[in-house]
């Protein structure tokens, strides 16, 4: 464990070196782009069912509340999540973990399915890699709510559970590189 947050210190701040930029410079394209503040926090459950703010760039526009040609870009891309590097450095994520969800579901889990509590949440995991396309695969469902709750959750619980008996740095070295084959694709 101690090894995995030094890992989380070290890359991140790397990463927001070598991201800082990068990151600064979609905030200022937000702020033209979507016509308010350019970042966008969300409450999501944590490590222990701990409450925090995730760190995103907006990519809906504050008056039409709509998803901009830029902000569809950041989303498929999935650039608009940089910013959690803050979340990885102040020790809230993990660069490896099942994503963080919104209050209603990780905290809701039942039997061996909250051992993943114990888990910090990640900014990569397999469930993210499957679900990569979420929001087009619900987008396409006669109901995604019930899609997401009686499919797409169960199976990235599974997912999660897998990762959590697996676990290892061997095994988060192999699903970061799995993450950003997975990155690359969408630039290709």
């Amino acid at each position: 464990m101690m090894f995995k947050r030094l890992f989380d210190l070290t890359f991140s701040i790397i990463g927001l070196l070598v991201f800082g930029w990068l990151i600064l410079l979609f905030i200022l394209i937000t702020v033209l782009d979507s016509g308010s503040y350019p970042l966008f926090f969300q409450k999501r459950i944590g490590q222990y069912g701990k409450p925090f703010n995730i760190f995103k760039i907006r990519t809906v526009h504050a008056k039409t509340r709509r998803i901009s040609t830029y902000g569809r870009f950041l989303r498929n891309s999935k650039l608009d999540e940089l910013p959690q590097l803050i979340n990885i450095l102040f020790g809230q994520m993990s660069f490896v973990g099942p994503r963080p969800d919104i209050p209603g579901y990780y905290n809701s889990l039942q039997g061996e399915a909250r051992k993943l509590l114990q888990l910090k949440p990640g900014l990569c995991s397999m469930a993210a890699i499957k679900y990569h396309n979420e929001e087009t695969l619900l987008a396409q469902q006669l109901s995604p709510m019930d899609y997401n709750n009686k499919v797409i959750f169960p199976d990235k619980v599974a997912m999660n559970l897998d990762y959590y008996h697996r676990r290892s740095i061997g095994y988060d070295i192999h699903i970061l590189r799995m993450c950003a084959k997975k990155t690359i694709k969408v630039f290709l």
